[in-house]
């Protein structure tokens, strides 16, 4: 039985958005083609007929990730008192706990840059949020001051995310929060 080319495209965008999902939360390496397919109900030949490789499909996946995360911060940085409510939201439990749904930066791009195959897609997430930082910043050195706001953002996330004792990883990200709204405040 054929399919049309709508079928296609909406298998395509599902293996996407799978991928993105499990790759946040598993790292690109522990996730394997054939169990990604067999969850969508799909063989794991059938994956070629939608990528040509795996590196095509992670690009396509953290551009998914990007435009997720891309949306929910176009939100908070029209709030008031943006940075504050940016620090709360990336340093919060939902974050900490979901990382599929969450900042691409903490898994994806961290394992690309250790496999030497760092991504231009990841230098658009970064330099985003950096955009978005600096423009909530006044002074001299403020593009300075928003990598090292993100940098302390991933760093403590990437800390309480690794930790077995609860207490300490909301200590960590508690600490972390403090400290980044008092240096902006």
């Amino acid at each position: 039985m054929r399919y049309s080319q709508d079928h296609k495209a909406q298998t395509h965008q599902r293996i996407i958005k799978e991928a993105s999902a499990r790759f946040r939360k598993d790292g690109i390496g522990a996730t394997g083609l054939q169990p990604l397919m067999k969850a969508l109900g799909l063989t794991h030949g059938g994956f070629y007929s939608h990528f040509k490789s795996k590196d095509e499909l992670v690009e396509k996946a953290l551009q998914e990730a990007s435009d997720q995360v891309d949306g929910l911060c176009a939100e908070i940085f029209a709030q008031e008192n943006p940075l504050h409510v940016f620090i709360d939201t990336y340093l919060s439990e939902w974050h900490q706990t979901s990382p599929h749904e969450g900042c691409p930066l903490l898994t994806i791009s961290s394992e690309l840059g250790l496999r030497g195959q760092p991504s231009p897609t990841s230098d658009s997430v970064l330099n985003a949020r950096l955009e978005q930082i600096d423009n909530t910043l006044e002074g001299d050195n403020s593009t300075d001051r928003a990598i090292v706001i993100m940098a302390t953002l991933v760093g403590a996330l990437v800390l309480a995310r690794s930790v077995e004792n609860p207490q300490l990883a909301q200590r960590i990200l508690d600490v972390t929060r403090t400290y980044l709204k008092q240096d902006e405040d």
